[in-house]
């Protein structure tokens, strides 16, 4: 059985006992979380799809760690006037493991 989970404005297929690295969800590592915007359950053959969300279904999960995904480097300039800017991002995301994954009706 698995879901297809929605936050931090991108979806996420989630199974029990799987690690998910989301977009980053206040925290310390060890909390539980529960994610209640499921958008699909799917059990062997039967598929449930919401519209927009399955009602019922929730996935429940505790945060393994907080960090920082990989540096994204970016360089800007205009040629022909001496204009040179070099920049980097780090986005913070959370790393989850699910416990529970819970179908709709």
């Amino acid at each position: 059985m698995y879901v297809i989970v929605k936050t931090g404005g991108k979806q996420y297929k989630a199974a029990k006992d799987e690690l998910l690295t989301v977009e980053k969800i206040n925290g310390e590592a060890g909390d539980a979380v529960e994610l209640g915007e499921v958008v699909m359950v799917c059990d062997g053959d039967k598929v449930t799809m919401g519209s927009p969300f399955v009602k019922g279904a929730k996935v429940k999960a505790t945060i393994v760690r907080q960090g920082k995904a990989k540096k994204i480097n970016g360089f800007n300039y205009k040629a022909k006037k001496n204009v040179r800017k070099r920049w980097g991002h780090r986005q913070p995301q959370t790393i989850l493991r699910v416990t529970e994954v819970g179908g709709g009706k």
